[in-house]
């Protein structure tokens, strides 16, 4: 008789005349969280995945009768939830972290990042930055970035070399920078950076007008056409601040929303990133064009730009996931800290401590966002058929013991120091709190070279 295992009964002997099923990896963990279905959470139950795509979720017991893993992981006092997705980010911002604090948002805009881009920005930026803020997302079980910045094809070597899966927003402009000169020339670079990625099975391309107050009606006109005819996301900046639905009213007499509907942006392949100030018409406007919001409370906060009605977006069943913004504004690409913020600040506002539960934020940091980026058939949730991208978090520590619910932990106690495991497309990239990269030795020299670079500039 085999030893007991602590995550179930001794393992069951197989039939002779039975045949097990080949697989990959065989997880086994103290809980699993699906996500889907809702407000589920399983004890004592393993992930069969193969070919990076998850082939069962079962209890562990039926898990050793059916399959022969190549590699077997026993997590025995640990809690799989699907990674995390970061729906906003500036990923390079990693190496402006703490360059402007306490500012708000037009003049930590204006007064400190454009003029810090204008100085530093390029292709071997973006590619040192996206590969620091890549791995500071996979230690916290970050597996998806729905990013937006310059010199996409950099970031997406960068995503590339970390294991990671990624969104990447051509960015559109209508005034010069580092990259392009105008919005003709941004979306050119982007579309040929698009094309030449194209394919790639953990990396998306997606058109980032800025926002409202940097694109024209004309750049506009054109992203939507495009995104019309390559059946691709448009990432976007809106709402934000109070200030910009003013001065848009006073611009166009119509809120940026308005705006963007006259010009034939709303719809199911729009993400909007903040919507802090929008009211039950924009509200309306969102639900009825099934636009996604991507949710930024951290960045919000520190930019003092206000506080999303995420309760009202979500009754109205706006998809709504989370983002951190970039390092720069948040100084942690951290969405387990998104999490905990999102549903402490939701029950201010409602005045209601039973706002926006655990298990919807946690929907929210995985199934929801999927669902606003279109991609809730591939990731988002253990569910079999979907891509084994995966997370695991430790509860065993003695600062979050002792564990009544693990999700209410997951939300509430837990940070990414606990998460020990990740998972993207199947293939290991954390172990034990370890990246399992090449280049995770080189990551603190390419720190101290822009730290300094940054440092020197700035005196």
């Amino acid at each position: 008789m085999p030893p007991p295992s602590r995550l179930g009964p001794p393992i069951p002997r197989k039939p002779m005349n039975q045949a097990l099923e080949r697989i990959d990896t065989l997880i086994e963990a103290r809980w699993v969280v699906p996500v889907e279905p809702a407000d589920t959470t399983l004890e004592n139950h393993a992930l069969a995945i193969r070919d990076g795509a998850i082939v069962a979720l079962l209890p562990i017991s039926d898990a050793r009768l059916r399959f022969s893993p190549a590699e077997t992981v026993v997590l025995e006092d640990h809690v799989l939830i699907p990674g995390l997705i970061n729906l906003h980010t500036h990923t390079a911002m990693t190496l402006l972290r703490g360059h402007a604090d306490d500012l708000p948002l037009m003049r930590w805009l204006t007064e400190a990042i454009w003029p810090a881009e204008r100085e530093h920005v390029s292709e071997e930026f973006v590619y040192h930055g996206t590969l620091l803020g890549a791995a500071e997302m996979l230690r916290g079980g970050v597996t998806f970035a729905n990013d937006m910045y310059f010199f996409p094809d950099a970031a997406a070597r960068a995503y590339e070399e970390m294991g990671m899966r990624a969104m990447i927003g051509l960015v559109v402009l209508d005034f010069p920078g580092n990259y392009a000169a105008n919005a003709d020339d941004y979306l050119h670079k982007g579309l040929a950076v698009r094309d030449k990625w194209l394919g790639h099975s953990r990396l998306d391309f997606s058109l980032a007008p800025h926002a409202p107050y940097t694109v024209s009606d004309s750049a506009f006109e054109r992203v939507g056409a495009l995104a019309e005819e390559l059946d691709a996301s448009v990432h976007i900046h809106v709402q934000e601040t109070r200030n910009e639905v003013e001065d848009s009213l006073k611009q166009y007499g119509l809120r940026p929303l308005q705006r963007l509907q006259k010009l034939g942006l709303l719809g199911p392949n729009l993400l909007i990133a903040h919507g802090v100030h929008v009211d039950d018409k924009d509200i309306e406007l969102l639900a009825l064009n099934q636009v996604g919001v991507a949710h930024n409370p951290v960045s919000n906060m520190k930019l003092a730009s206000g506080i999303a009605p995420v309760t009202a977006m979500l009754s109205a069943g706006i998809n709504v996931g989370l983002g951190t913004d970039g390092a720069a504004s948040n100084n942690r690409l951290d969405v387990l800290q998104e999490m905990r913020f999102a549903s402490l600040l939701a029950k201010i506002q409602a005045d209601d401590a039973a706002a926006l539960r655990v298990h919807k934020v946690l929907q929210m940091a995985t199934l929801l966002a999927a669902k606003a980026l279109g991609l809730q058939e591939r990731i988002g949730s253990l569910t079999p058929g979907k891509r084994a991208d995966i997370c695991s978090i430790s509860l065993n520590a003695n600062e979050i013991a002792p564990v009544f619910d693990p999700v209410s932990h997951i939300v509430f106690a837990a940070g990414r120091e606990h998460v020990s495991h990740v998972w993207v497309d199947g293939k290991g990239v954390l172990a034990n709190g370890e990246l399992l990269l090449q280049r995770n030795e080189d990551l603190p020299a390419i720190s101290r070279l822009w730290q300094n670079s940054l440092q020197n500039k700035r005196s």
